[in-house]
């Protein structure tokens, strides 16, 4: 199951852990604060999705949880691992092998085919690719018949599924998403969730998504909810009505702070 919220008791076990995790920009001499002191424990094989109204700190969280970006204060853990931020080629050691990503926008590479981009994290790592998982992973999504493309020559949820096929074969402790269904219609949508639910479920991997969907969030077993940098509330066992009912609320609540601060 699921340990998360305000206490971020350390847990045996846990994929990630986040200990008082705060984050402040200072682009233009007014420092910004995106995050503050998060704590966050997730167990493995869950799907976590992460909401909020904007400028909440969603992506903030993933990118500092992932390693995109470096927390101002506060230690990650991965699999009982510290992150460290010492240097760029340490960090993508270590995010190697351990974190997958899957964005709105793919990130695939055009002169590359399917299969070469799917393999791609495991080339870049030395390893030898396992051929028994991607024939695996390459039939969940349905690409046995694309590996020789190139991603110009893929629809837009193709292209989603080879980022998540990518994402799957080299097998990390967690994916991570940022709005993966956000440049897909209704459908394509729907078929990126039931992989992400299969890479839980039979694969046993740990997913945690940004989305602004209700409808995406109800296929997590948990969401998280951020107002300003912190988590205020959780759901377990969500649906797409009680999930926009909460959005709602804190929409409101959030617009009568600012109002309160304005007057």
């Amino acid at each position: 199951m699921n340990r998360a919220g305000a206490h971020g008791r350390p847990v045996a076990g846990d994929v990630l852990r986040l200990a008082s995790v705060s984050k402040v920009y200072d682009k233009t001499g007014i420092p910004v604060t995106a995050l503050k002191s998060v704590n966050l424990s997730l167990a493995p094989g869950t799907f976590t999705a992460i909401m909020g109204p904007s400028g909440s700190g969603k992506s903030t969280l993933l990118h500092c949880a992932s390693g995109l970006d470096q927390p101002s204060s506060g230690e990650v853990y991965i699999a009982g691992q510290q992150m460290t931020f010492g240097n760029e080629t340490e960090l993508t050691r270590f995010r190697r092998g351990r974190i997958g990503f899957v964005f709105q926008q793919f990130n695939l590479l055009p002169s590359l085919t399917v299969r070469q981009n799917i393999t791609l994290p495991s080339r870049l790592e030395g390893k030898r690719v396992d051929r028994q998982r991607l024939e695996a992973v390459v039939e969940r999504v349905d690409l046995l018949h694309r590996l020789d493309h190139h991603p110009a020559q893929l629809s837009g949820g193709e292209q989603q599924r080879v980022a998540i096929a990518r994402a799957l074969v080299s097998n990390p402790k967690i994916i991570f998403a940022d709005e993966p269904t956000g440049a897909l219609d209704t459908h394509r949508a729907a078929e990126v969730l039931d992989l992400f639910d299969q890479a839980v479920r039979e694969f046993g991997q740990t997913v945690i998504m940004v989305t602004h969907d209700p409808i995406a969030a109800s296929h997590a077993d948990l969401v998280l909810f951020l107002v300003d940098g912190q988590i205020v509330d959780e759901m377990a066992r969500p649906n797409p009505a009680t999930v926009a009912e909460e959005m709602a609320r804190l929409g409101e609540e959030v617009a009568r702070r600012h109002a309160r601060s304005e007057s």
